[in-house]
């Protein structure tokens, strides 16, 4: 009989169930994070992928796992889609920030109509975070102008000048803060000009 010395056993590694996961988690919070609405799924599969895989990167660096790279792809596509994450807060907070801005911010709207008709009636209105309003006026002769102050993000306007049976040649022009933004013009008899959605 022969004798054979003992063998030393290999500690034999465990699977790493923790990087494993953290990747999982990862791609798939990376993937939700492209999505705007729903990317807000995104932000505790990224932050959860990134704690479970840091945990696999320390398992298998100590020798107590053995897919140490699979929980490093882990950490880097959690971190990438914790950046994405980011991102997106970002971007929806400075819209909501300009938004804001325009919603508190005023304007100043100028209504003009010129032209040689003996008869005219104008018409204008507005609309803005205050409400809308329309009058009309008929000036006694022409130019006419009236300035309004509007507010908000979604303010607007119409300007409508229109001849009687006497005829003549009409034009409206609507500017916002110093700035040309319709015009228009009309002749003859029961002719309108309209200037609108400034």
């Amino acid at each position: 009989m022969s004798y054979s010395p003992p063998q030393e056993s290999q500690p034999v590694r465990q699977r790493n169930g923790l990087g494993t996961a953290g990747f999982v988690l990862g791609l798939v919070g990376l993937l939700f994070s492209f999505v705007p609405i729903v990317g807000v799924v995104a932000w505790p599969l990224v932050v959860l992928g990134l704690v479970l895989s840091v945990l696999g990167v320390v398992r298998a660096r100590s020798g107590r796992a053995d897919n140490g790279g699979l929980a490093v792809a882990g950490v880097v596509l959690s971190a990438i889609g914790l950046l994405v994450c980011v991102l997106w807060v970002a971007a929806f907070g400075s819209a909501a920030n300009e938004v804001d801005e325009r919603s508190s911010q005023q304007s100043t709207v100028v209504y003009e109509v010129t032209g040689d008709a003996p008869g005219a009636t104008v018409t204008y209105s507005t609309f803005d975070g205050g409400g809308s309003s329309t009058s009309s006026e008929d000036p006694a002769s022409l130019p006419w102008q009236k300035e309004l102050r509007t507010s908000g993000p979604f303010s607007s306007g119409t300007l409508t000048v229109s001849t009687d049976e006497r005829g003549g040649t009409v034009a409206c022009r609507i500017t916002v803060d110093g700035v040309e933004k319709k015009t228009a013009t009309g002749s003859g008899r029961f002719s309108s000009a309209i200037c609108g959605g400034f």
